[in-house]
């Protein structure tokens, strides 16, 4: 319902709201992100941080869980990622509305 009613609102103006947070796993080259993001089914990936992006749906991590929910032109991403993520800061909260 959540997908329907926020994202279907969302598309209307191809626009796309992402939240996202990141933290370093203190002595490893690894991050725990858990990120989301509801809006534009065609610009969806634009809500998650860069360093997760090309991680959605995939499987290169210790763990990568993806959950997708699309309802006509609007559409939810989430993913959680326990791994090494290349450019993923130590410590990041993200917000945007595009």
């Amino acid at each position: 319902m959540f997908v329907f009613l926020v994202g279907g609102l969302l598309s209307l103006f191809g626009s796309v709201f992402g939240l996202g947070l990141s933290v370093g796993i203190p002595l490893t080259q690894s991050n725990v992100t858990a990120a989301g993001a509801i809006g534009a089914k065609t610009k969806i990936t634009e809500g998650l941080p860069s360093y997760v992006r090309d991680r959605l749906a995939g499987n290169e991590n210790f763990i990568n869980q993806t959950g997708t929910v699309t309802v006509g032109p609007a559409e939810g991403a989430g993913i959680l990622v326990i791994g090494a993520q290349d450019g993923a800061p130590a410590i990041d909260l993200y917000v945007v509305l595009r």
